[in-house]
């Protein structure tokens, strides 16, 4: 065969291969398509407007048929092959099935239920899971018990594929799965005790939308251009476009120890000695901890699935920024809102627990001023907090007790959300006032009364004068107040509770429900710097 004739037939072949490839995207593009978390087995939230979207030919009319009536929705493609329309669900319940049809096919989502839907967000102590799994070395508190009363079908889960992206993405990957003894032991903890609560209260199916990815830190979950628009976010983004501008280099220079390395290695092993370690792996622009990269990738493919609102366990991987976290937080969730187009729909979180040593004197505590962070939070509407400083553990960032902690995210739900006449949180600090030698410290949320855990007397509290050092201070529950005194401080101006990384301290009201550590000075903390 000639050059000439070679090449004809090559060209050839290439002008099939590309008409096959229009094809083929024609074909998909034109084929009517759902995202990922509107599928088999899901939960539509009840007693709102739904929106159901998916993408198809541009000005394709998409036509949808319901289970649960006769009447028939109708959308079309705009010029992007973007399509939605809202319907409303019928009662809690089910099961359901919903057509879609477009042109080319037809795609049956079946097993349907309504009810209310969460969204389960944060780190680690989110994703940490019922059942022993993996890396975690174990599950929650008897979790083989756990798992084998978990017969709730009307329970369901997304999970959402860990991901993170540099632009916002349209869908994720994840399924929707019923609860059972075989599915739970993944199940994010504290999201399915949330849920079982709930479920058990209302009788009604519970969805959870599941997207959090252990050690990231809230400005992963926020869109850059929130982070943008505020100058104290200025560092994170500074920290990452170095990375971005700085990782060609430090590649090449990793891969070149790399190659010495694998030399030191042979050498090694042809001198019958121990070889050397592996250099560790430089990081990588778009990891989990990029910022704005898992909202990118994991939160912007639900959005606008309808939702009640969402839980949020985070705060471990901003401990060192606390003080920024002040700002963060509040701008992250108000980000989710209105990204959502719901209005302020509730948002609950999870003060962190105590964890690491605990200190002989009152000290200063990065820990304390993340939790202050998210003790402040709450001046934002319809946010609520689970305290869980008592249920931590010293030696382990990842409790055990998330049975608790569902719990307490739970009774701020049933309380605030639902309106149920409950006691859902504990003492919460309100004001203080000056007598003498004391402080008198005033609470919201006192429930039945102040109480000290286990009768014993107050511990916690701290003490200081205008010199702002503090000492272990006397405690009395007196009526709804807190007397604070100390025969060191003759002149008090300021009181601390639970103020350490792993505080001792015991006032709860009589619900039984702990209350959040806090203080009465607005001093410069430790991370007021670090940004």
């Amino acid at each position: 065969m000639n050059c000439k004739k070679a090449g004809f037939r090559a060209s050839v072949v290439l002008v099939i291969l590309f008409a096959l490839v229009l094809v083929c995207v024609s074909a998909s593009f034109a084929d009517v398509k759902l995202p990922a978390v509107i599928s088999d087995n899901m939960v539509l939230q009840q007693g709102r407007e739904v929106p159901i979207w998916g993408w198809a030919e541009p000005g394709e009319r998409i036509k949808v048929s319901f289970g649960w009536n006769k009447k028939k929705a109708v959308a079309k493609a705009d010029k992007d092959g973007n399509w939605m329309f809202k319907m409303n669900p019928p009662e809690a319940g089910g099961p359901y099935k919903m057509t879609v049809r477009g042109k080319n096919n037809v795609v049956e989502i079946k097993n349907i239920l309504v009810g209310e839907v969460w969204l389960c967000s944060g780190q680690s102590n989110m994703e940490f899971p019922v059942g022993a799994r993996e890396r975690w070395k174990t599950g929650v508190i008897d979790y083989q018990k756990e798992i084998e009363a978990a017969d709730y079908p009307d329970i369901r889960l997304f999970t959402v594929n860990q991901v993170s992206q540099e632009q916002p993405q349209s869908d994720c990957v994840g399924n929707w799965q019923l609860c059972s003894p075989e599915t739970v032991g993944d199940f994010s903890a504290v999201g399915y005790y949330f849920a079982r609560e709930l479920h058990k209260e209302f009788g009604v199916p519970i969805g959870l939308i599941h997207a959090s990815w252990s050690g990231t830190p809230a400005e992963a979950w926020t869109r850059r251009e929130i982070l943008e628009m505020e100058p104290d976010f200025e560092p994170i983004l500074g920290r990452y476009e170095k990375l971005v501008e700085e990782y060609p280099q430090v590649k090449a220079e990793y891969q070149q120890k790399l190659e010495q390395w694998k030399d030191a290695v042979e050498k090694a092993k042809r001198e019958g000695k121990k070889p050397p370690e592996k250099p560790p792996s430089p990081t990588k622009p778009g990891n989990r901890l990029s910022p704005s990269g898992l909202y990118n990738g994991m939160i912007a493919p639900l959005i606008p699935y309808r939702i009640c609102g969402a839980i949020w366990y985070q705060g471990e991987a901003n401990v060192e920024r606390a003080y920024q976290y002040r700002k963060l937080f509040p701008a992250m969730i108000k980000n989710w809102r209105n990204d959502w187009g719901q209005g302020d729909f509730p948002f609950l979180f999870v003060q962190l627990a105590n964890f690491q040593d605990v200190k002989p004197e009152p000290s200063e505590s990065d820990w304390a001023e993340l939790r202050e962070a998210q003790l402040m939070t709450l001046a934002l509407p319809n946010t609520a907090m689970a305290v869980t400083i008592d249920i931590g553990d010293a030696n382990d960032i990842h409790p055990k007790n998330k049975q608790d902690v569902g719990r307490r995210l739970a009774l701020w739900a049933l309380g605030k959300t639902y309106g149920k006449n409950i006691v859902y949180s504990g003492p919460i600090y309100k004001s203080m006032n000056v007598e003498g030698n004391k402080i008198i410290l005033h609470f919201d949320h006192i429930g039945g009364g102040l109480v000290a855990d286990g009768g014993e007397p107050l511990k916690g509290f701290a003490i200081a004068a205008a010199e702002r050092k503090f000492v272990w201070a006397d405690a009395k529950i007196d009526g709804e107040t807190v007397v604070v005194s100390s025969e060191r401080i003759s002149e008090p101006v300021a009181v601390r509770y639970g103020w350490a990384d792993n505080p001792i301290c015991n006032l709860y009201n009589k619900e039984g429900l702990p209350a959040s550590p806090f203080r009465t000075d607005d001093w410069p903390g430790i991370t007021i710097e670090r940004k």
